[in-house]
């Protein structure tokens, strides 16, 4: 009975998994054809729901299905059981940044006291939260902060990035523009500004949508322009 017993799930394993293959096939062939402006598809996986299916695009967005492709779901999956945003949780998870993994070359690193602590952010120079922010984090010490510079509100947001990209200290310059409105001088023609261009590629990617957006060290990521205090907080949580 026993071996028998093993047989018939070993077959229901491989009758599910040859379901899900078709299932994610159809998909594959169906959506493209039907929708031919639709993203390429990079992530085909099974939902909670029976014969429903996450469609994952352009990194971290996410679609649904049913298995012949027929129908395409945009919205979020919530679990009224739990209470649980479930397309939500798997978008911040699929947009977690390690910090080892992003890119400092391309971010400007303001030091503060012994600047043991670490935290990256990225800013746009129009952001009025970003300033709101900036003013907030004058009063937290002991800590590297890496500013990587994200011009997404307007071209304008654009010339001033560069400006301060090119400026002899870009923190001082980064500073007196936050806080004082002092404009940076105009940066030369030859001035190498692909760094940005490199930051707003990579915040497209890891779904970066609003300014600013803080990452700790320990892979927290928190959009919004949140209080020193809070600041404190997750330097110290992620310093545990």
């Amino acid at each position: 009975m026993t071996l028998a017993r093993n047989l018939l799930l070993a077959a229901c394993t491989l009758g599910a998994v040859l379901t899900a293959t078709a299932g994610e096939a159809e998909i594959r062939k169906n959506l493209p054809s039907r929708i031919p402006q639709f993203p390429p598809i990079e992530e085909i996986t099974k939902t909670p729901l029976q014969g429903i299916y996450e469609v994952r695009v352009n990194g971290a967005q996410i679609f649904y299905t049913d298995e012949q492709g027929n129908y395409l779901i945009q919205g979020n999956l919530i679990d009224v059981n739990t209470r649980r945003n479930l397309t939500e949780e798997r978008v911040e998870k699929l947009s977690e940044v390690a910090f080892d993994k992003l890119p400092l070359q391309d971010a400007i690193k303001i030091v503060r006291g012994n600047g043991k602590r670490k935290l990256a952010v990225f800013e746009d120079p129009n952001c009025g939260y970003c300033k709101r922010f900036e003013k907030d984090m004058k009063t937290v010490n002991n800590v590297t902060v890496y500013l990587f510079l994200y011009p997404v509100l307007g071209a304008d947001s654009t010339v001033k990035s560069r400006d301060i990209w090119c400026s002899k200290d870009k923190g001082k310059a980064w500073g007196d523009w936050m806080e004082t409105g002092a404009k940076p001088t105009t940066a030369a023609g030859s001035c190498d500004v692909t760094a940005l261009q490199r930051n707003v590629e990579f915040g497209r990617k890891y779904n970066i949508t609003g300014t600013p957006t803080l990452i700790f060290t320990n892979g927290t990521r928190t959009p919004g322009a949140i209080p020193a205090e809070q600041v404190e907080k997750q330097l110290a949580a992620s310093a545990s």
